[in-house]
């Protein structure tokens, strides 16, 4: 596969080739395809592979996701470009030969909240120039949404893939606006829209990205550098996580996923909830001595608590085969190593 990637919306093309597009700009890598992998794609035959276009591609899920795609353990060259240049993206749609388009390019929630009219040109009108881009060329789209598409009034434990959202941060609003209007793409043009609401994603990979879940990664950073942690939240809020392993794999397996084993378009998935008590009590399995305070920040705590606080993902788990790998202990012993604890752990002994 071959992939480029992109920057204010990073892409990557890869053979599955993915392309990624910075938010903005693009990359561009190779990919093998194992012989007995099954992809689909509106624009090409079957014995091709997808080339796929990815925006957003210097982020987490953009730099991971290419990664997986081209099957190299290295960050691929990339394109500049801009999510908001409709004719550009068209441009790098047709020189690459473009079949799938996985857009990640975002403003992240508590980002986002502070910088409105930033969150909305590049959440909402780079997701509309996607929207057009992937019906004008015939492409698979996926888009993400998240945990944050949904708000107070929602059942939050646990929330089903069909109910009240009504969200209260531009981040979420955002976000279901994508995913009602790439249904609307869908049964209007045809498009083969996909899209999965992730939960708070965590990663050794990358430093947190103004995420409200974004505590969940730092406290295995600072818990191995000085063996203290502040969280900005409360030690009781529950909230959907998964690995990123979990998140890409998943991401995968949907995009091949063929179009009849589909109920719908949008879908949930998860891995685990817990809350920064529960994760601080399975660290200290390992790391004995890790001081942990709360100093509360209202912005982020209010998102959190109109967020789900359990996932139900049964419709992914039964529709196209979904099932996670990692819960809670498997997720805290694969941080602690990709963080280093190994040495930490050591010295201490």
């Amino acid at each position: 596969m071959s992939c480029v990637r992109a920057v204010r919306g990073l892409a990557p093309v890869c053979g599955f080739q993915p392309l990624a597009v910075l938010s903005r700009g693009v990359s561009f890598s190779p990919r093998q395809v194992t012989s007995d992998a099954s992809f689909h794609s509106v624009s090409f035959s079957e014995s091709d592979h997808p080339r796929v276009l990815i925006t957003g591609g210097l982020g987490q899920l953009g730099v991971g996701l290419a990664k997986l795609l081209s099957g190299v353990h290295m960050l691929s060259p990339f394109i500049y470009s801009d999510v908001l240049d409709y004719k550009n993206l068209c441009e790098i749609v047709v020189n690459n030969r473009i079949s799938w388009l996985i857009h990640y390019s975002i403003l992240l929630s508590v980002v986002a909240e502070a910088n409105v009219s930033i969150a909305r040109d590049v959440n909402i009108t780079g997701l509309h120039n996607v929207l057009d881009v992937a019906t004008e060329h015939g492409l698979r789209l996926f888009v993400p949404s998240t945990i944050g598409a949904f708000g107070p009034t929602s059942p939050r434990n646990p929330t089903p893939d069909l109910c009240i959202q009504r969200p209260q941060t531009i981040y979420g609003v955002s976000k279901v606006h994508a995913e009602l209007m790439g249904e609307y793409y869908h049964h209007r043009y045809g498009l083969d829209f996909r899209c999965l609401r992730y939960p708070g994603i965590i990663s050794a990979d990358s430093q947190p990205g103004g995420g409200t879940t974004d505590y969940a990664v730092q406290i295995f950073h600072d818990a191995v550098k000085t063996g203290r942690f502040v969280c900005n939240l409360r030690p009781d809020t529950r909230l959907p996580m998964m690995f990123i392993d979990d998140c890409l794999r998943a991401t995968l397996e949907f995009l091949e996923a063929p179009a009849e084993t589909l109920s719908m378009r949008t879908y949930n998935i998860s891995a685990m909830s817990f809350t920064p008590e529960e994760l601080v009590r399975e660290i200290k399995k390992q790391l004995p001595d890790l001081q942990v305070t709360y100093e509360i920040d209202p912005v982020p705590q209010a998102i959190a608590d109109s967020w789900p606080m359990v996932f139900d993902d049964g419709n992914a788990r039964s529709d196209w085969g979904w099932k996670h790998n990692y819960s809670l202990p498997e997720l805290v012993q694969t941080m602690l190593k990709f963080t280093g604890s190994d040495s930490r752990m050591a010295r201490a002994n």
